[in-house]
């Protein structure tokens, strides 16, 4: 296999890496607080 191809195919691997790692934990959504109503969720 050809250095070069090498190279980007290792190079495409980390930028996916990181970018998965960097949605997962830097770019949470923040969870929807529930506010307890009349809708039968029995928590009062």
């Amino acid at each position: 296999m050809n250095n070069i191809v090498q190279h980007i195919l290792v190079f495409t691997a980390v930028a996916l890496a990181l970018a998965f790692l960097v949605r997962k934990f830097f770019l949470k959504k923040p969870k929807a607080k529930k506010a307890c109503g009349n809708d039968g969720c029995g928590c009062h």
